[in-house]
């Protein structure tokens, strides 16, 4: 299984390089009035798609912050609360 997921790795690696190499031509971004940005096509894009995923992370911590909160108030709730009793069954009933 090891040996299966290196090989998908090295197979998506050489698949990125790839891309990479066939996509190097210059591409112009207008950005604001008067201002160009001038870069190879694939640094545009993995600057996009790194920017997607920070916008994507941010987004969630307002959940996790939440969750964390909840989650240490029913922990703290549960310790004051007296556990139940089981009824103790003797062993040879």
């Amino acid at each position: 299984m090891t040996a299966l997921t290196w090989a998908l790795r090295a197979i998506i690696f050489v698949f990125l390089v790839v891309f990479a190499t066939q996509n190097t031509d210059p591409a112009s971004l207008r950005l604001l009035p008067g201002i160009v940005w001038q870069t190879p096509l694939v640094i545009a894009l993995l600057v996009f798609f790194i920017g997607g995923v920070i916008l994507g992370a941010l987004s969630l911590l307002g959940v996790i912050f939440r969750q964390r909160r909840e989650i240490s108030r029913l922990k703290s709730g549960a310790a004051q609360k007296p556990a139940l009793r089981t009824p103790e069954v003797p062993l040879n009933a």
